[in-house]
């Protein structure tokens, strides 16, 4: 239990000290020193209770309760007063709401019902502080020399907030442990909203008109999913008696029907917190912000919380539509995650193929894959929520590999636009055999994201699920298509060669090369991380392994990601290339500058462009259906479930 009050305080302890540290080589050594403590401490953690199946820790404490409460009251009161002072009337209004709520649940429920095992562990819990600790703390570290570059294109005289930037990442870190450790619901929905207002503040850290804006979408967005979770504490509280998170999920076990609308309460917060429609805009706009945050986001904290809870939910939703006890009330939570997230994964894995920035095709990317994650939630079967749990590892490693990757390709060509990627092979040697490993991770077999995919397509066979099937054909067809388009531009025509990674930040490597090293550690390891972290997990709720990819194809699949990731850097590190005239399909005027004497005898420059389709897959047609579409859902949803709570009708 120590170390797990070690890796929840820890990280707050740092932010506190970097907030005071103004000098950039002290900030430097604290940062990499605390990425190095938080990473060997989870991993150390990680090692300890590897396989372990669900662990209670005896721990209560009325000042850890208070502690809770006063966080959550003054983070929704520095949300009121940011919404006051830029004359935001919906964060403001709320922000108020759940002050108040807030504040009533506290005295009036929360301490006539103490939670004896405060905190927890379990394989899906080690997961997850896996990712935190390893990727959350290797994002820190890189983004040292990217913010040291960042603040060197800001106008001259600019203010230097990276004392506060960094202090709000640590500061995340610290929430995440605590949402991913927390028994009782109270602590867990305090690293939740903590997990909210540091995402508000990173995403506006330029303090532009552009980044204010979207900082106020996520925080209007997230705050609705955090009454919607304060609200199921209020019915946890009166019509279950009980705060602690393992009690609510047998009680729903037994009784689905009873929590259908704290369950659909808590999932709609999961849904808010992974963005999917139609709160998905929010993480579009948080591209804004530096690399690092967007990193950070989508790879190791924000998003990875809201599919924590609803893979938390599965076994409750899975007993109100596939057991005995089930029934059409308790069936309701299911049914809405489960639309919501095939929706989500189809429509944006769509809309990703109409984007030239790199940022936005990662975005629409996670958006569509944590879809995809919140669909094998709401299926709820053994084999759904294995496949849930590699899908949540592997997209962690990979994306954050591909957003460090493209943050330091922009920052040496000058664009995140995929277009202007062009040869980046030459231009960027080192970087583009990283960025091309994280592509391939996410849509190449062998590697893990397509095994998890072909696990997830077999659970929803096994199930009858024809319509995912559906969704889960055409959308994996979209993510070739614009994985394909990228990958395509790396080798790709380009006038200039000149290398431009020379001056890296090391930082920037060192972070990169962390990443690149786990995708390959966990692609070539797929056997042991299900044999000894996500079955013990399935096993311990389940009571079977639920594994749909025998032992063995996974091992071919391990053995096939050592072979392509061997040959992928094999030639890292050449510096002499035979070089070979290009066919330009016309008579050759300058090879170098790729120009050709054409059919009209005229001379034309050889190009290369993806086919975006904007009129097809464009945002402004897709968008729309699917937000329109996915709140219909959500409304009836709650309109269903508020008919199972006795004596409210």
């Amino acid at each position: 239990m120590a170390l797990l009050g070690f890796l929840i305080l820890f990280p707050l302890v740092v932010a506190g000290v970097l907030l005071a540290v103004r000098d950039n080589r002290v900030r430097n050594a604290v940062v990499v020193a605390a990425a190095l403590v938080i990473g060997i401490a989870s991993v150390w953690l990680v090692v300890s209770y590897l396989g372990a199946p669900w662990i209670p820790f005896d721990f209560h404490s009325p000042v850890v309760d208070y502690a809770c409460m006063v966080v959550s009251v003054l983070v929704a009161a520095a949300i009121l007063f940011y919404g006051i002072r830029h004359k935001n009337a919906a964060a403001c209004a709320l922000a108020a709401v759940q002050v108040a709520g807030s504040l009533v649940f506290e005295f009036a429920f929360a301490h006539g019902l103490p939670v004896a095992q405060g905190l927890y562990l379990d394989s899906l819990s080690l997961l997850m502080a896996f990712i935190i600790g390893v990727v959350g703390s290797g994002i820190c570290v890189y983004a040292l020399g990217y913010m040291e570059d960042f603040q060197a294109h800001e106008p001259e005289g600019a203010k230097d907030r990276r004392p506060a930037f960094f202090a709000l990442m640590f500061a995340f870190l610290s929430a995440m442990f605590l949402i991913v450790f927390s028994n009782n619901m109270v602590w867990l929905f305090t690293g939740w909203e903590v997990t909210t207002v540091c995402s508000f503040l990173l995403i506006g850290y330029t303090r532009t008109e552009e980044a204010m804006r979207n900082a106020f979408r996520q925080i209007v967005m997230n705050l609705v999913g955090g009454i919607a979770f304060l609200a199921a504490l209020y019915v946890c509280a009166i019509q279950l008696g009980t705060l602690s998170l393992i009690e609510f999920l047998q009680i729903g076990v037994q009784n689905p029907a009873l929590v259908a609308l704290p369950v659909t309460a808590l999932a709609l917060a999961g849904l808010t917190k992974a963005a999917q429609m139609p709160f998905h805009t929010w993480l579009l706009g948080a591209m804004v912000a530096p690399t690092p945050t967007s990193a950070l986001l989508h790879s190791s904290t924000m998003v990875k919380a809201g599919v924590f809870l609803l893979v938390k939910l599965s076994p409750v939703m899975y007993a109100g539509s596939f057991a005995p006890q089930g029934g059409l009330l308790a069936s309701v939570p299911a049914i809405m995650t489960v639309l919501v997230g095939g929706i989500t994964f189809a429509l944006c894995s769509f809309m990703a193929i109409s984007q030239t920035n790199a940022k936005r095709v990662l975005a629409y990317s996670t958006i569509a894959n944590l879809g995809l994650i919140v669909a094998c939630a709401g299926v709820g079967t053994p084999e759904a929520v294995w496949a849930a749990a590699f899908l949540i590892l592997f997209h962690a490693i990979a994306k954050s590999l591909l957003f460090l990757c493209v943050g330091t390709a922009e920052h040496h060509i000058g664009s995140r636009d995929i277009e202007d990627m062009d040869l980046l092979f030459e231009r960027m040697p080192r970087l583009s055999r990283f960025m091309m490993l994280g592509i391939l991770c996410m849509f190449i077999a062998p590697f893990g994201m397509l095994v998890a995919k072909w696990a997830t397509l077999v659970s929803f066979a096994e199930t009858g699920q024809v319509a995912l099937i559906v969704i889960l054909a055409f959308g994996s067809a979209a993510t070739f298509m614009f994985w394909a388009k990228w990958l395509g531009k790396l080798s790709g025509i380009a006038a200039a060669r000149e290398n431009v990674e020379r001056d890296v930040h090391a930082s920037e490597w060192a972070a990169v090369m962390v990443m690149a090293v786990l995708v390959i550690l966990c692609c070539a390891g797929l056997p042991i991380v299900s044999w000894l972290s996500v079955e013990p997990y399935v096993f311990s709720v389940y009571g079977t392994l639920g594994q749909d990819i025998s032992t063995s194809n996974l091992w071919i699949a391990s053995i096939l990601s050592i072979a392509l990731a061997v040959v992928l850097f094999a030639g890292l590190g050449r510096t002499k290339a035979r070089k070979v005239d290009v066919y330009l399909a016309g008579v050759s005027r300058d090879n170098a500058e790729r120009t050709f004497q054409n059919a009209l005898s005229g001379t034309s420059t050889a190009s290369a462009r993806n086919w975006y389709l904007e009129d097809v897959f464009g945002e402004g047609r897709i968008a729309p259906i699917g937000a329109a579409c996915c709140s219909a859902i959500i409304i009836v949803a709650f309109a269903a479930a508020a008919v199972s709570v006795p004596g409210l009708f």
